[in-house]
């Protein structure tokens, strides 16, 4: 038990909280060890009017099973993501069979002067998948017209990041902003590169500006938004994701992840240390990281309670948010926004594709 107690305080705080995070354990017994104490140097990101954030995707893979499968055959959880041969047919209740869906978000901010700006948080994983979405939500057409400001890669997960070129067919000349820890191989698929394991390819190369974010840094964007970029394991070779946090007017601070990987609840307590007016949390979207698999561990329990302790008004969870997750959360009283359950979500507990979530 010493020696036990030995290795975890050898290591890194923000090394550990990654760990629980990837795992789905996060746990507030962990959380006054992992975030730092409440610094007076808090970020003002000035004010805006709202938000109103469309998922496009959040389908990671519409089958955990085969998933976890394709893991196992390439070598298990150590191996990383270039390295596995990904199920693409076979898969009922997909699109066309494949098990790759992808997460991506399209997210407008209205400022407090009326003027509106639309980005993209991550572009999913199936090229053809995402084509299809982008379709059907005029997605493309944005893209072509150059309304939206620019693309922002949470991270470069497969399911993140591989349907870049259903991004760059549009718009080759994009704005994108990453984590300056990309894995070298996401700069060559950015590139034009092809990987014929997983198997994924990008015909389009990137031409426009690339923008690196530092982890363990805030980035102003516009007024009321910025960019925080956490330094945290995430699994099969990736590290680092970076989080949009909002301050509305009259409202609070809402943040929105593409998988929380860091944890929500390290999210909410960074946000409350780092930010002026962190210490209101009105709202959190996007995926949460917590029991991805639906395999559930006892120690969730005890963070889903926590969630309550920072008064959330509006809860939007999908993506690698188990579903067990949701009905935990709505359960213990969290306000988890339920969704439509339309175009291959799989249920209607959660947002899904096409859901429209307003703050």
């Amino acid at each position: 038990m010493s020696n036990r107690r030995d290795f975890i305080k050898g290591m890194a705080a923000g090394t550990v909280a990654g760990f629980f995070a990837t795992k789905g354990v996060t746990s507030s017994l962990f959380r006054s060890a992992l975030v730092p104490a409440k610094n007076r140097q808090e970020t003002d990101i000035g004010e805006l009017k709202g938000i109103t954030v469309k998922c496009i995707s959040e389908t990671s893979w519409f089958d955990n099973n085969t998933q976890m499968a394709d893991f196992k055959k390439a070598g298990g959880s150590l191996v990383t993501q270039y390295d596995v041969e990904f199920s693409r047919s076979g898969v009922p209740n997909s699109y066309d069979g494949t098990n790759a869906g992808g997460y991506s978000t399209l997210i407008e901010f209205e400022f407090l002067d009326g003027s509106r700006k639309k980005i993209l948080l991550d572009t999913g994983w199936n090229v053809d998948w995402m084509t299809h979405r982008f379709k059907e939500e005029g997605v493309d057409k944005m893209l072509e017209n150059g309304e939206i400001e620019y693309l922002v890669v949470s991270h470069d997960h497969y399911d993140h990041f591989w349907g870049i070129e259903a991004v760059l067919q549009y718009n080759p000349d994009i704005k994108i902003m990453i984590p300056d820890s990309f894995m070298e191989n996401s700069y060559k698929l950015l590139a034009g590169g092809s990987f014929p394991k997983p198997p994924i390819s990008n015909s389009v190369p990137h031409t426009g500006q690339l923008v690196k974010h530092d982890l363990k840094k805030v980035y102003p964007l516009f007024p009321g938004v910025a960019a925080v970029t956490f330094d945290c394991p995430c699994g099969r070779g990736v590290r680092g994701e970076q989080v949009l946090v909002c301050n509305i007017k009259d409202k609070g601070i809402t943040t929105i992840s593409g998988c929380c990987h860091m944890g929500i609840i390290t999210l909410m307590e960074y946000t409350k240390a780092n930010f002026k007016g962190g210490d209101k949390i009105y709202g959190v979207y996007g995926g949460l990281h917590v029991s991805p698999y639906d395999n559930w561990n006892p120690q969730n329990d005890d963070l889903v309670l926590s969630i309550n302790n920072y008064n959330v008004q509006k809860l939007g969870c999908n993506h690698c948010t188990g579903y067990i997750t949701a009905e935990k959360m709505i359960a213990a009283g969290v306000p988890v926004v339920k969704g439509s359950g339309k175009n291959l979500t799989k249920r209607d507990i959660y947002l899904g594709n096409g859901d429209v979530l307003v703050f």
